[in-house]
């Protein structure tokens, strides 16, 4: 909320002429906090400052937020008709569910997502305010020349890099096949909170959805779109004053996907832009490990592969990712840990120092930004001999080496779950034993677990991650209980420490 100072500073300037006035009551009102049940906080004071025009405007942009936001959402399928006409199938795929028809999507957004419509909304409104504040007439007496004019955002020059777009086709903008981006980015962030104001009004400008994590440490982001919207956002990331210099085009993965591979957007501030759960000021990432290109990496592997158990007693390739991450895929001869979440990694290592203790250790993990912090903690306890890890990650080795040394899948955070360079499956099916690597979500409410459950299985019935979660799930099928609020343990959880629940 403005403080009364703001609210009386504003009220007392005089308006623009003409059409202006309604924007200038929204660029009033922009950082208040819009709700679904009316266009501004219910303040007699405030409401008094509005008029017909600036509730016009409001409307306005909550349906543009709505219409994007539900736009988003869409797949585009092609189908061919009984008459060999090709025409384009249309469905909306939100929240692990798809929507056939747009009565169906507008209905869960509005009842589901009534506060990310009304964040972006805000983002428009602010947008719309921030181009009044350049383009309106200056006031014309000295006074109010003279007096500071009240600042938009925490750092306003972050907004004016947005890419122009005017000239492109909306539908070249959200046309699918696209793509998704993967990327980090280590470097000292002042102001976290301008950068995420920017990060959003960057991805919601290009219609992209994903998740970024900001940070004093840096930024890290997955975010999909079309092929141009992507093409877009890498630009502007790299013009960026503040990645000028660090963030290079090659630190981005690319993956084919598009806006659909994410439910929503999520952009926020963090302690740490990869969860660890140790301070960035304790273990820094400047004190990384020595980073190995995907060749380097290539051949390390290949010389520790061919040493055999007695080579291999000086070198452990760690793959420090999560277990149902290895499980569909790793290095050939790795170490995988038992871990559900990479905030368990540094304890991990604490409990097994002297498994470590005089080798030279190999890291890997998806994209690179875990081993940048989980090498520098091993560096720290002074055990090691070496600590080396693969530049990019994964991601970057597989389209250098598609048919190197890493067998299986590769698990992504988005709902694809995992993407491919070969035709590899190493992971089974968790009732039958089949040869099975496509996860999906544990159909007992409100598990969150993964499940390998192979086809033939999930037409028997067996669709939940353990016999336990099965059980759960039958009962409440035949008798669900009124407000089912309880967080579900499983058999897979039960031998695993819980997870911790993570800082904002």
């Amino acid at each position: 909320m403005p403080s009364c100072c703001d609210v009386a500073m504003t009220s007392s300037l005089s308006l623009p002429d003409g059409d202006n006035t309604a924007e200038f009551c929204i660029l009033t009102f922009a950082d208040l906090e819009l709700k679904d049940h009316g266009p501004f906080p219910p303040k007699g004071h405030l409401k008094a400052e509005l008029d017909a025009r600036a509730r016009k405007k409001y409307a306005s942009a909550k349906k543009k937020a709505f219409a994007l936001f539900v736009k988003a959402k869409e797949v585009v399928a092609d189908t061919c008709c009984p008459m060999s006409a090709c025409q384009r199938a249309i469905s909306w795929r939100c929240c692990q569910e798809t929507f056939k028809d747009l009565t169906g999507i507008h209905r869960h957004v509005a009842a589901q997502h009534s506060g990310d419509v009304g964040q972006q909304t805000s983002v428009i409104l602010k947008q719309m305010a921030r181009r009044v504040s350049v383009t309106s007439s200056p006031v014309s007496s000295a006074d109010e020349t003279s007096r500071p004019s009240r600042p938009l955002y925490r750092s306003q020059e972050m907004f004016q890099k947005l890419p122009d777009i005017s000239h492109i086709d909306i539908n070249e903008m959200t046309s699918e096949p696209g793509q998704v981006l993967l990327y980090y980015c280590y470097c000292e962030v002042a102001d976290p909170r301008g950068l995420c104001d920017w990060q959003r009004a960057l991805c919601q400008h290009l219609h992209l959805t994903g998740k970024v994590r900001i940070a004093s440490e840096g930024i890290n982001g997955t975010v999909g779109g079309s092929k141009m919207a992507t093409s877009l956002y890498v630009e502007a990331m790299l013009s960026h004053p503040l990645f000028k210099g660090i963030l290079t085009r090659e630190d981005f993965k690319t993956s084919a996907g598009g806006a659909h591979c994410f439910t929503d957007l999520r952009i926020g501030v963090f302690e740490e832009i990869v969860p660890m759960g140790i301070n960035p000021q304790k273990v820094s990432y400047k004190e990384t490990g020595i980073r190995l290109t995907p060749k380097e990496f290539h051949l390390e592997v290949e010389k520790y592969l061919s040493q055999g158990n007695e080579g291999q007693a000086d070198t452990i390739l760690l793959d420090c990712r999560n277990f149902y991450e290895s499980k569909i895929g790793h290095f050939r001869g790795s170490l995988a840990p038992d871990i559900r979440k990479f905030s368990y990694f540094p304890t991990y290592v604490d409990e097994n120092l002297d498994l470590f203790r005089g080798k030279r250790i190999l890291m890997y993990c998806t994209g690179g930004i875990r081993c940048e912090r989980g090498s520098a903690y091993l560096r720290s306890k002074g055990v090691c001999k070496g600590v080396y890890h693969l530049k990019g990650g994964i991601h970057k080795y597989l389209e250098e080496f598609p048919d190197g040394f890493y067998r299986g899948k590769l698990f992504v955070f988005d709902e694809r779950y995992s993407i491919s360079s070969n035709g590899d499956v190493i992971s089974a099916c968790r009732y039958c034993g089949m040869l099975w690597d496509q996860y999906r979500l544990c159909s007992t409410q409100p598990c969150r677990q993964l499940v390998l459950a192979c086809p033939q299985c999930q037409l028997k019935g067996f669709t939940a991650c353990c016999p336990l979660c099965q059980k759960k799930g039958l009962a409440l099928a035949s008798a669900p209980p009124p407000g089912l609020s309880f967080k579900e343990e499983c058999e897979c959880t039960g031998t695993r420490r819980q997870v911790p629940v993570e800082r904002i």
